[in-house]
């Protein structure tokens, strides 16, 4: 396991617009009151600075070029906090290997040091294509997202980090994927539509955290958006027991917990199921 330094995370959670600008700026005052709380590691919501799909394109194409607004933006809080990012998720016109996407985006969640180094990308694997009994009524983030690849693990201050987005909950083969690789903590930013959220975030996210003896970092989006779309919000942090220890219905805030690591050690000592397995 990871030795922890500092065990204080953050779920920010916020209620995005379609104006970047003004979303950047919330961002940055929540930021700012985690980094207040002695946070070392602060996780924005998914889609925390571009929210509105006709913006995404445009947006990636900026963010993959020499010029980014939000990459920049990110590692200018981090260095200036002197506080670990995960920037929950952003669109980038290029893959992880450098070469361009002329037609889509990847949806990509980026961690940047305390020094505003990026040093960890996560693509989302798993894409949004349903039916939700909303005012939006039909979700295809296939039309404007590419899928991504791969497993992405990185080493925080907070412990060892396996990334994923939003939609990935409810495929638990990641997550015991990510286990596998060592990880001590989760983070989950997410945009859950309120319907989906109000039927199985909690469940989700304490099984993800119970099946694999892992805290789960979870924020989202919580609140009327737009006039045809509400989030769930219920940005939380759960511990590796199950056991909700922090929780922000809706509206904008910050979540706050100490992720122990010994008391993760000691569960999985008394209760080895990872050596239990038999499939």
């Amino acid at each position: 396991m990871t030795a922890i330094v500092s065990g204080r995370v953050a779920a920010i959670q916020m209620v995005s617009t379609h104006d970047i600008d003004a979303n950047l700026q919330e961002a940055r005052r929540l930021l700012k009151e985690a980094a207040d709380q002695g946070v070392s590691v602060a996780v924005l919501p998914e889609n925390f600075a571009v929210l509105a799909t006709h913006q995404m394109l445009e947006c990636g194409r900026t963010e993959a070029g020499d010029q980014p607004v939000i990459r920049a933006f990110l590692a200018e809080q981090a260095r200036t906090l002197g506080l670990w990012i995960v920037g929950g998720s952003l669109p980038l016109a290029e893959r992880p290997d450098g070469t361009a996407i002329s037609d889509r985006v990847r949806a990509c969640c980026l961690v940047f040091d305390a020094q505003g180094q990026e040093v960890a990308r996560y693509d989302k694997i798993h894409l949004f294509d349903a039916m939700v009994e909303d005012a939006h009524g039909q979700y295809r983030e296939s039309d404007t997202f590419e899928p991504g690849e791969q497993l992405v693990t990185v080493d925080t201050p907070a412990g060892k980090l396996g990334l994923a987005i939003c939609y990935d909950l409810r495929f638990p083969e990641l997550f015991r994927a990510l286990r596998a690789e060592g990880v001590d903590w989760l983070c989950l930013p997410s945009a859950f539509t309120w319907q989906t959220g109000d039927a199985h975030w909690h469940a989700l996210i304490r099984a993800r955290a119970i099946e694999n003896q892992v805290a789960v970092v979870a924020p989202g989006q919580g609140g009327q958006n737009s006039e045809r779309r509400r989030t769930y919000g219920h940005s939380l942090i759960c511990d590796p027991w199950g056991k909700v220890v922090s929780e922000l219905a809706e509206g904008p805030g910050v979540v706050v917990a100490d992720l122990d690591g010994d008391q993760l050690a000691e569960l999985r000592k008394r209760m080895p199921v990872w050596e239990h397995r038999r499939l």
